[in-house]
């Protein structure tokens, strides 16, 4: 069993990133709150009701969440290795050997590119896991985490 305070986390602008995902999430519940607003035939206790769930689920969807989900991944990347911790419910602790790499990617989405970080993906030898995605990583330190890793690919295949 590893040690999850050896653990790096994620740039905090990927906390914002899942903020700012949840509040376009939350879009499809405002519009059903302000359509069951419009409908005479609705019981105002009803309405207000309604209004209080939503605004709980969308207190819970943009400031909630999005922390939990942001502080239960982290990384550490050692000399031959790779490991991805990440999951609030369903909990994954994925190590990734240097050696298995076949190649790697670094990925923006025009959010991520907005907010200045990226992902790291580690495509391996095999099946089970064939890639592995490290989110939320300074757009820098994604690109240096790519060429250390291909270093220590490119020596061990000589």
């Amino acid at each position: 069993m590893h040690d999850d305070d050896t653990l790096t986390p994620l740039d905090p602008a990927y906390r914002t990133m899942l903020r700012i995902e949840g509040a376009l999430a939350a879009i499809p519940l405002l519009i059903l709150a302000i359509s069951l607003t419009v409908i005479p035939e609705v019981p105002s206790i009803v309405t207000g009701i309604v209004w209080a769930l939503v605004a709980l689920l969308i207190l819970a969807i943009i400031l909630y969440l999005p922390m939990r989900r942001w502080a239960a991944r982290g990384y550490d990347m050692g000399s031959d290795r790779l490991r991805v911790v990440k999951g609030v419910m369903f909990h994954a602790d994925t190590v990734v050997p240097f050696s298995r790499v076949q190649h790697i990617d670094v990925e923006q989405g025009p959010l991520e590119r907005l907010l200045g970080i990226a992902r790291l993906i580690l495509h391996t030898a095999g099946t089970h896991n064939a890639s592995v995605t490290l989110p939320g990583l300074r757009h820098a330190d994604a690109t240096a985490m790519r060429e250390d890793i291909r270093q220590h690919v490119k020596r061990e295949s000589q």
